[in-house]
């Protein structure tokens, strides 16, 4: 019993890592309708530029500033205007397969310019352990779970509580009527392209000290990531971070009790029975569209 609470703590955590970038592809489809398979490399970016940052001398927690600000202006302002901008207006399939190139084309740019060794990564929490009841618990879990779980329901609060946030929504649920009403249609859909590269950057403090920086870390965490959100439900923010949590965990008691060869293929497994039962996800609404 014991081993299998530390299994699913630890899960919790990870899948919490799973939920934030999730919530960026539930974000993006909401506002604008675009779905980014570059969303692991939008995580795998900011931990490079924040180990560069690093390298010249600035701590932690400046170069993740940095990087945020970096990362706004490269990968909302200028993902949204190179890339979602353009290619929108001629439908979904081109913006899939735009991304996908995106993302073969900065993990190739990564591994020409830092190598392909994996590269350690500083921990934003202490080496200390807890003994909890019997259960061992890594301050590196209990603190990634805790800012992950911080991260999801203060940007639920942001879109609910704040005349921004529910700015934003009305953009996504109706374009037409957020403009007859005077909403800033273009400057509320770059604003969601914006917070979704803050959680890449979050995501990545959060992730690479576990799995280190290397070129090639987004594209596992992207596909899980993705699969979370569909699990969860791709048009609830909710959705994101229960179908985070639900990888998360199975993927870390299948590792322990079936086999470590199955581990990454349990995000896969969850995804087609969900598609297959309930194919608007676990919290989900289904969403009729006018053609």
């Amino acid at each position: 019993m014991t081993d299998f609470l530390q299994l699913f703590l630890s899960g919790l955590a990870t899948g919490s890592i799973y939920a934030v970038a999730a919530l960026g592809f539930t974000l993006l489809w909401q506002a604008s309708g675009t779905i980014n398979f570059a969303q692991g490399e939008f995580v795998m970016l900011p931990a490079f530029i924040m180990l560069g940052f690093n390298a010249i001398g600035a701590p932690l927690l400046v170069s993740f500033v940095l990087t945020c600000g970096v990362a706004v202006l490269v990968l909302g302002w200028g993902f949204k205007r190179g890339i979602a901008d353009p290619l929108l207006r001629f439908g979904m399939m081109p913006i899939v397969v735009a991304t996908i190139g995106l993302a073969i084309a900065m993990r190739s740019g990564v591994r020409a310019g830092f190598s392909a060794e994996a590269h350690p990564f500083p921990s934003l929490f202490a080496d200390k352990l807890f003994n909890i009841a019997g259960v061992t618990v890594t301050l590196a879990d209990l603190g990634t779970l805790a800012l992950s779980l911080l991260l999801v329901f203060g940007t639920q609060a942001f879109l609910a509580k704040t005349v921004t946030g529910r700015a934003m929504q009305a953009v996504a649920q109706n374009t037409d009527s957020a403009t007859v009403l005077g909403i800033n249609v273009p400057r509320m859909i770059f604003y969601t392209f914006a917070v979704n590269a803050l959680l890449a950057c979050a995501a990545a403090l959060l992730v690479t000290p576990t799995y280190l920086a290397k070129f090639d870390m987004g594209e596992s965490l992207g596909n899980k990531a993705f699969f979370a959100a569909i699990i969860g439900g791709f048009n609830n923010s909710r959705g994101a971070l229960l179908g985070g949590l639900i990888v998360g965990v199975c993927e870390n008691l299948a590792a322990a009790y079936i086999s470590p060869t199955y581990k990454d293929a349990v995000a896969l497994v969850i995804f087609m029975l969900v598609i297959l039962f309930k194919p608007q996800g676990l919290l989900g609404k289904k969403a009729e569209r006018k053609v």
